[in-house]
């Protein structure tokens, strides 16, 4: 008897992720957000692809996307470090709300051009960049380290349960009206997230500090290097994600140039990497339990090149669809373990600029990658970039496998 009470107060004092109000508030916005997200994702590069029908232009689209990560993301960093989060977030929304209306208003009226939707694609991402980086903070604030990994895992498995969803709904959407309404449709998603977001109880204080700004990145760069395992994933990430940008830039090209699929079999097809990313979500709490982190990366990243390979032979839409899968389940996996050990090592006064950081050297190498691949695919085959980026992926894993972080 006394140990079964024991167990069970133990059992009481155990925190839930899910009675936890500030993250369901979290999670709610973040299932908004990724519905509207996903619209717009797959909306605009169709909408380039109509007038334009070049590789280069939308490989030049992803490109811009990712410059912000690139050029600003260890600046708002240190930004997010200095204000309120939650003000913060709102602004960011805010902004993705009325520049996607703005360009639906444009687009309505029949302007066309490439140098807009540069500048809107940069716009967005900026503030999308931003609205994470606050978020993945006030994850830290308001749970207890325990709960990290499987809030992350929450959080990916609501991106990729809509990854499921999202294509088919916007394959169908866009078969009953244009594919201007698509940013529309966005624009709505993203302020009622900013309604639900508006009862968030986020109750921080800031300490204003009175060193510089620069001397604030200096000291985060600082803990990132004495960081080495971190910092070594860092660099890892910078590989895998060059060749997951060639991939990702290539597959709605290759699907309706070279596979000819329709608007509405390309969103069930693109679904197949949610259906591998959810997976992803489900396994990835048991898998930190029983394998060490630095295997379950090396194996993901093996993984992932697989998964390319199989792209690079996919001359149908079932192998394309399996090819999805396993690049959806490896990644989500890769991801989510970054994540939150990034979380877990980072003290809570450097978290917005550790996560800038980061972020920026992760996107280090994508614009250049992503650039090649649309060049790539012009003078020889969308498929030769799947290959590129597998072969790269299997050498990305033998170096791995000789380094330190095999045994963390």
């Amino acid at each position: 008897m006394e140990i079964e009470k024991v167990v069970q107060m133990r059992a009481a004092e155990k925190p839930v992720l899910w009675k936890n109000k500030n993250f369901m508030l979290l999670f709610i916005t973040g299932l908004i957000f990724s519905v509207g997200g996903k619209i717009y994702e797959l909306a605009l590069p169709l909408i380039l692809y109509d007038f334009t029908h070049s590789s280069v232009a939308m490989s030049n689209m992803r490109a811009i996307e990712f410059l912000p990560n690139l050029l600003l993301a260890m600046f708002i960093g240190v930004l997010v470090d200095r204000v309120k989060k939650k003000h913060w977030s709102l602004w960011t929304i805010g902004i993705q709300s009325v520049v996607l209306f703005g360009l639906f208003l444009a687009l309505q009226m029949g302007y066309h051009s490439l140098p807009l939707f540069y500048v809107c694609g940069f716009l967005l991402m900026t503030c999308s960049y931003a609205f994470f980086n606050a978020r993945y903070s006030m994850v830290k604030q308001v749970l207890p380290n325990e709960l990290l990994t499987p809030a992350n895992a929450s959080f990916s498995f609501v991106t990729t349960l809509i990854g499921i969803m999202g294509p088919a709904i916007t394959g169908f959407i866009l078969m009953l009206s244009s594919l201007h309404d698509g940013l529309l449709l966005t624009s709505v998603a993203f302020f009622v997230t900013f309604l639900f977001l508006l009862k968030l109880d986020h109750k921080e204080v800031v300490v204003r500090k009175k060193q510089h700004f620069l001397e604030d990145l200096k000291e985060g760069w600082m803990a990132l290097r004495e960081n080495r395992p971190l910092w070594l994933i860092t660099i890892l990430v910078v590989f895998i994600n060059s060749t997951s940008g060639m991939v990702d830039t290539m597959i709605v090209f290759f699907a309706k140039d070279e596979l000819r699929l329709s608007t509405s079999e390309l969103g069930l097809t693109l679904s197949f990497a949610g259906v591998g990313g959810l997976t992803g979500s489900s396994m990835v709490s048991i898998l930190r339990r029983k394998v060490k982190l630095g295997k379950l990366l090396g194996l993901t990243t093996f993984g992932s090149g697989l998964g390319y390979l199989i792209l690079f032979f996919a001359h149908t839409p079932v192998l394309l669809a399996t090819g999805l899968f396993f690049e959806g389940l490896f990644g989500t996996v890769s991801s989510v373990c970054i994540w939150t050990f990034r979380q877990e090592t980072t003290p809570q006064h450097l978290i917005g600029r550790i996560g800038g950081l980061t972020g920026s050297i992760f996107k280090l190498g994508m614009p250049f990658a992503i650039v090649a691949a649309g060049w790539i695919a012009k003078f020889s085959h969308p498929g030769t970039v799947f290959w590129i980026a597998a072969l790269a992926n299997v050498l990305i894993f033998l170096a791995y496998w000789r380094s330190s972080l095999w045994r963390v």
